[in-house]
């Protein structure tokens, strides 16, 4: 049994829907909650047998237990996201603030590992451009890896500061800020983040998150959406940084609607989740509007990258469909950006640190293409002999352990579990290739 801070109930005992008792209880309850958000691009149902909707969102579901997620071959091949349900409140944001038909420009300024940007993705047009950034490289890399498994190409990751995107002054339709803080609301899941809070580490937080936002205002172009939450309950990191934005920024609040059954608690601009009162942790979110700036002037970059030749684009043209998609390359790798905002990758490219675009195809090595992993696990693999697996073999395969299918064909095959992709193997003559990459095998045994 762990103790809450008392420094902290103290701290929030006038925050709205504060109830102590209800409070103590659920984090001494030792209940979790667990809950997951299918992707709309791989997955049409609930692949769970039990689960229930959550309200405010139209992909995510309550689990009665949590499975081994690691042992689920759906989990790798990128059909759900094992996301806390509070957090994908986002959807009601975004949904009620920007008509999502439009093409528009995202930026999910501190978007490791990246739960709200696949939620973002699956919301956005296919002509949207979503930014996803992570400041630190090694988290950039796990995001990076994470908007793979979703099969995303709308999507460029990032590894910049936030102070980086002033320079890209009212660029962006829509800045979601999921602000570092203190990580009061995660602890029911999380009781070790108990030791490290404290009220001055709260306070460091808030003088963060205010330049933070500070920072990144310049990039929201007029009438753009800022959308700020925090896993906090702490009111310096949540409704103080509403009062902050409204007074320094000159940010307008816009409303959301809740329906009174969620029993989301509205405080002071901003929306509370409160654990004894949602299925879900401790969360808050506020939406602001932009009220001034000028236009976005585009820049011509100043130097395009090297398209593929058209023997080339023949030999890649047998892997994947290459319709409405532009290919580049940088020295031997290929990658494929879509047509629509071909030219806002070769803008960001000169402008930001980019980790990862749009979709690696492979490597092009003597007129032939080594497929990449991001390939297989994106939709847009052309028709390519597929290798269907059971549940066992899958398992298999994604530890890169040896799998004996019987396969009548030799060369390369797209390797599936229930008819989604997890990646290559290439079959030879007297043996079989596992392509899965090494870096994100299974490395526990069953």
């Amino acid at each position: 049994m762990y103790q809450l801070p008392v420094q902290l109930l103290d701290s929030i005992k006038n925050a709205k829907g504060f109830d102590i008792g209800a409070f103590v209880s659920v984090h001494t309850s030792g209940e979790l909650v667990t809950s997951v958000r299918l992707n709309p691009a791989k997955l049409i149902s609930n692949p769970f047998a039990v689960g229930t909707p959550i309200p405010w969102t139209e992909f995510g579901y309550y689990l009665e237990s949590r499975p081994s997620f690691t042992f689920d071959p759906l989990f790798h091949a990128g059909c759900y996201y094992v996301q806390e349900a509070s957090s994908m409140f986002l959807e009601q944001a975004l949904k009620q603030t920007v008509d999502l038909s439009k093409a528009i420009k995202v930026l999910d300024l501190s978007a490791a590992p990246g739960g709200k940007s696949t939620h973002l993705q699956s919301l956005l047009s296919k002509d949207s451009l979503l930014v996803s950034n992570e400041v630190i490289r090694s988290r950039a890399n796990i995001l990076k890896d994470n908007i793979i498994k979703w099969g995303a190409e709308n999507v460029m990751v990032t590894n910049n500061d936030p102070a980086h995107f002033s320079k890209l002054e009212n660029y962006f339709d829509v800045v979601v800020v999921d602000a570092p803080c203190s990580g009061s609301g995660l602890f029911r899941r999380d009781p070790e983040a108990i030791a490290e809070w404290s009220e001055n580490n709260v306070q460091l937080c808030s003088q963060r998150q205010q330049r933070i936002l500070a920072d990144v205002w310049p990039a929201l172009k007029k009438d753009g959406v800022l959308i700020y939450s925090t896993c906090s309950y702490s009111a310096q990191e949540d409704e103080e940084i509403v009062q902050w934005a409204t007074e320094t920024l000159n940010a307008e609040i816009i409303t959301l609607q809740t329906n009174p059954d969620w029993n989301i608690v509205e405080s002071s601009g901003g929306y509370r989740f409160w654990p004894d009162k949602v299925k879900g942790e401790g969360f808050f979110l506020s939406c602001f509007r932009k009220g001034e700036g000028e236009e976005f002037s585009p820049v011509k970059t100043k130097k395009k990258p090297e398209p593929v030749t058209k023997n080339e684009l023949a030999v890649i043209s047998k892997w994947m469909k290459t319709d409405d998609r532009q290919f580049i390359k940088n020295q031997q790798t290929v990658y494929a950006w879509p047509e629509a905002i071909a030219g806002e990758f070769s803008y960001l490219l000169e402008n930001l640190r980019v980790v990862y675009s749009g979709i690696l195809v492979g490597e092009l090595v003597r007129d032939k293409l080594v497929p990449s992993h991001s390939l297989a696990m994106s939709n847009c693999v052309a028709d390519v002999p597929v290798m269907e697996l059971k549940e066992e073999e899958a398992i298999r395969y994604l530890q890169r352990k040896d799998i004996n299918p019987d396969v009548p064909k030799k060369g390369w095959h797209l390797v599936a579990f229930r008819g989604q992709h997890l990646g290559w193997v290439n079959v030879l003559p007297n043996r079989l290739n596992n392509y899965y990459p090494k870096e994100l095998r299974i490395l526990k045994d069953i």
